[in-house]
């Protein structure tokens, strides 16, 4: 079984992605600095697990686009 995100995580990440719809790729690494420029997190681990959530779901977004 995988890691469960926290709540907090996935709301942050989907409002981020609402705001900033071409802001965010499917780069984890380039996604990371982009949420450092926008967001004031407590801390780097914080940060790290948003910007993955942000990738994961650019990810989702790209594959059902291909698909229609």
């Amino acid at each position: 079984m995988g890691k469960v995100r926290i709540s907090l995580v996935k709301r942050t990440a989907k409002k981020l992605l609402a705001m900033y719809p071409d802001l965010f790729t499917e780069d984890f690494y380039h996604n990371k600095e982009m949420v450092k420029k926008v967001l004031k997190t407590p801390s780097k681990k914080l940060r790290n697990q948003i910007a993955g959530y942000v990738t994961h779901l650019v990810k989702i977004m790209k594959r059902r686009e291909r698909e229609e």
